[in-house]
């Protein structure tokens, strides 16, 4: 089975799409489809850091730049609507996947097809954030361990409030069916995904979380000004709704059990820095 293609929007951050991009090449297999797209935002230090990728990665890579801004909602649903019905995995511009965070999750939309959207745990995925819920933890420093400990993670994919931007693979059909994204109500990619979300679980289709996945970030995804405000009128139960997952923490047992995991893991003699923003090998 062919992986998805990768969607990258560039932001303006050339060290953390550096660091984005190293951990990107090691984590993802070779000839996999990447598309890079800048919505007239990277200047001339992003440039610097695309062009040399370009011309030495094992993808599958293309790159893209609007000679204008339309804005951030707006630019990924001309992105998704190139790539027509197929299912895509939308990674954020800082991002840092673990090995094998692709391919678990196309196994996973392939395991149900009621699943709409499928996100992994994070250090920063709010609902899917670990070691702790809800926060902004440090960025994992042992790659290659963690993806071990997500290896042997129970697959139950748990139902989410919605799905979240630091990474998601999302279902081409079920994303068809409900519309795209609400480029007009929704500035932000942050809360046009919550809302596709909703739509697609009103049709039918679920938001989950892919248990043995894992994609760092380096900082949380923001709505938009206004976008919250748009989302409450919209959706008056969301707000009380995600409250109430991050309060009661259904996803507990489950966080810990990966903390187990990570924990037996054994580190192995030598790393290569995934997550730093130099190229190298490390002590584990």
């Amino acid at each position: 089975m062919s992986l998805p293609v990768i969607l990258l929007p560039v932001g303006v951050d050339d060290a953390a799409l550096d660091a984005c991009l190293a951990a990107l090449e090691t984590a993802t297999p070779a000839g996999t489809p990447v598309w890079l797209a800048d919505d007239a935002q990277g200047g001339p230090r992003v440039q610097a850091v695309i062009e040399p990728w370009l011309a030495r990665t094992r993808l599958q890579a293309d790159y893209s730049r609007r000679p204008r801004a339309i804005g951030e909602s707006a630019h990924l649903e001309q992105m998704l609507l190139a790539c027509g019905a197929a299912d895509v995995a939308v990674l954020a511009p800082d991002a840092l996947p673990v090995p094998g965070w692709l391919q678990q999750l196309a196994d996973c939309l392939a395991r149900d097809a009621s699943i709409a959207t499928a996100t992994p745990w994070s250090n920063a995925g709010e609902t899917v954030a670990w070691p702790r819920a809800g926060e902004l933890n440090p960025v994992p420093q042992d790659a290659a361990r963690l993806a071990r400990a997500c290896a042997g993670m129970p697959l139950q994919h748990p139902e989410l409030p919605s799905a979240i931007t630091h990474a998601v693979l999302l279902r081409g059909s079920a994303r068809h069916r409900a519309g795209g994204l609400d480029t007009q109500s929704y500035a932000s990619w942050y809360a046009a995904l919550v809302d596709l979300s909703l739509r697609m679980s009103g049709l039918g289709w679920r938001n989950v979380l892919c248990d043995n996945a894992f994609v760092g970030r380096r900082g949380e995804g923001r709505p938009g000004d206004g976008d919250m405000e748009v989302l409450a009128s919209r959706w008056p139960g969301w707000t009380a709704r995600l409250a109430g997952f991050l309060m009661d923490d259904p996803l507990y047992a489950h966080r810990q059990r990966l903390q187990d995991l990570y924990a037996q893991a054994p580190p192995p003699a030598l790393q290569a820095d995934l997550f730093g923003d130099t190229a190298g090998a490390s002590p584990a």
